[in-house]
């Protein structure tokens, strides 16, 4: 998962396990929907319109992927 927001981002993974938020660094409207379709490809979901608004922070990000079964702990 850090793996897909850094290079959708184009930061370092340690600026993604900081906690990056939208609207901070790199994270722009653009680069948000680069991010949409990194997750949906990494993970094989496809998340819905209410999720990706909902996407602010990588936090977020983690709880709304694990919603669509993925887990993250393995």
């Amino acid at each position: 998962m850090v793996g897909a927001f850094s290079k959708a981002l184009r930061v370092s993974d340690s600026e993604v396990k900081d906690g990056i938020k939208y609207g901070t660094k790199k994270w722009d409207s653009i680069a948000h929907m680069v991010l949409v379709g990194a997750l949906e490809s990494e993970f094989n979901i496809m998340i819905d319109t209410e999720d990706v608004i909902a996407m602010s922070s990588f936090d977020k990000a983690k709880e709304i992927v694990t919603k669509y079964g993925v887990d993250l702990k393995s």
